[in-house]
């Protein structure tokens, strides 16, 4: 069993900054991309960023030049550092990643709330 625990989560005024961490346990295998989905009230599940094992990073069009996602493959580890936070960006944050084992299978975290107050 792989399990994804964020941490990091909270509230914040407009303009203010947070960062989520998500750590990997368990039976952990060689993941591929690590990132980070959210979800706002009545909205679908969206990805905000990601990371492969390589480096290569994708973010979602809106947080461009304000989010900043890192990962540590050595540590099983992705965060993301949040800056010049917006109301539209509240949402519950979800840690995600996948691994060819050898399908590709996806891992979720439980979830964390990121509510940005204007």
């Amino acid at each position: 069993q792989v399990q994804l625990v964020e941490s990091g989560g909270g509230s914040v005024q407009a303009g203010g900054s947070l960062t989520l961490s998500c750590a990997a346990s368990g039976r952990i295998p060689s993941f591929n991309r690590m990132g980070w989905y959210r979800q706002a009230p009545g909205k679908q599940r969206d990805l905000v960023a990601d990371m492969t094992s390589g480096g290569r990073t994708n973010y979602r069009d809106s947080v461009k030049g304000r989010f900043t996602i890192s990962r540590d493959n050595a540590k099983n580890t992705v965060s993301l550092q949040m800056n010049s936070l917006k109301p539209e960006d509240t949402a519950v944050y979800y840690c995600y990643a996948d691994a060819y084992t050898p399908r590709l299978r996806d891992y979720w975290g439980q979830g964390t709330q990121v509510t940005v107050s204007s």
